[in-house]
């Protein structure tokens, strides 16, 4: 059935990210994109032709029709188009992360609450199948109560294959930045807010070889750590172990797993939608067998916009979004602490906190929020 009154997007930055959202767009019967703009005119023309949508300035967006604003700049301008956006009375969805200052941030949101709107916020892969699931185990009792976990994002960084590596080294990038996002607000979606984090650091090399095709041989210089290492301490009593690194070569860590009195849970990549989720419980597997349980819902497979739809749901509906402004805000200031920790070298407490969103409704097939 044609949806008579589908939520409309506009796009501001068309950069290469904003493929990964304009490919899933058609799956969404709720939402139109009609707008693209980008300081590239060029850019801007090239997305509305492949969409079928138009290309204008960021000044005639912002006044166009659109009521959501997918904010795809650079993480360094985040929080200033973000409040552009709720200047002009729309409602912004930011790719990750919500902004690089924590104050900054928590300034724009209140203004947007002010003004009655909603902010939204990458990353939507929370919501797949194979988070939706694992928090299901946890909420379900499968494990008992959850008392820690770890969470480890390892690799060698992006200069190996990456066209524009560069700006992952500098402010607003490096593992936490770029890919902490993933994994913190899976972590929330599990076991809730985060209550300190206590977190070494350091910036192993001033500069970094590129050697992909496109930047081979350069030398790009380092601004931000290239490891972490710490722990996180939930308001549930959890504490949670972490790792951020663009430093290693090679590991054998599970992205994510926690512990429960009663069984332990492996969970599946944050930077994916599927699966596989793991249990362990000793009473169900006296052969220490790991059970897979059947995913919740049918988001399994790269559905990247899911979180702008469920925003588009939720302008409709009334009701808070599950990729929410204050979700983000508090990642960030998690990010934001986790710098202020190695640099002070001490334990930060955090000033924000934010409810567990709701969970994904379990059945669903790809189109439905």
């Amino acid at each position: 059935m044609e949806n008579k009154n589908p939520v409309k997007i506009g796009i501001i930055g068309c950069g290469m990210i904003s493929r990964a959202y304009t490919k899933n767009i058609p799956l969404f019967r709720q939402v139109e994109l009609t707008a693209c703009a980008d300081l590239d005119p060029a850019r801007a023309r090239s997305l509305a032709e492949e969409t079928g949508s138009r290309a204008l300035s960021v000044k005639e967006l912002l006044e166009s029709e659109v009521e959501i604003v997918l904010n795809l700049t650079l993480p360094a301008v985040h929080d200033e188009v973000n409040r552009q956006i709720i200047e002009a009375g729309k409602h912004p969805y930011c790719e990750k992360p919500l902004g690089l200052d924590f104050e900054e941030a928590r300034a724009t949101c209140a203004i947007a609450e002010e003004r009655g709107l909603l902010i939204g916020c990458a990353p939507d892969t929370v919501l797949g199948a194979g988070v939706s699931t694992a928090r299901r185990v946890i909420d379900d009792g499968w494990i008992g109560q959850p008392t820690g976990g770890t969470a480890f994002m390892l690799g060698p960084g992006p200069e190996r294959w990456h066209p524009n590596a560069g700006f992952y080294y500098l402010k607003g990038g490096g593992p936490l930045f770029d890919m902490g996002p993933y994994y913190l607000t899976s972590l929330i979606h599990l076991l809730g807010a985060v209550k300190a984090v206590s977190v070494r650091a350091i910036r192993s090399r001033d500069e970094r070889l590129a050697s992909s095709p496109e930047l081979w041989g350069q030398r790009l210089p380092v601004e931000t750590y290239t490891t972490y290492s710490g722990s996180l301490e939930f308001s549930s009593g959890a504490i949670v172990t972490i790792g951020f690194s663009f430093d290693v070569q090679r590991h054998g860590h599970s992205p994510i797993e926690i512990y429960g009195s009663e069984g332990s849970l492996k969970v599946p990549d944050p930077n994916g939608f599927g699966g596989p989720v793991e249990v362990y419980r000793p009473d169900a597997n006296p052969d220490r067998a790991w059970e897979d349980p059947p995913m919740v819902h049918g988001y399994s497979e790269n559905s990247r916009f899911l979180g702008v739809a469920d925003m588009a749901a939720a302008i409709r509906e009334g009701r808070a979004p599950r990729c929410s402004g204050q979700l983000a805000l508090h990642v960030l200031e998690i990010m934001t602490a986790c710098e202020a920790s190695e640099r002070e070298q001490r334990t930060i407490a955090l000033s924000s906190t934010v409810e567990r969103p709701a969970p994904m409704p379990s059945g669903l097939i790809v189109g439905q929020v």
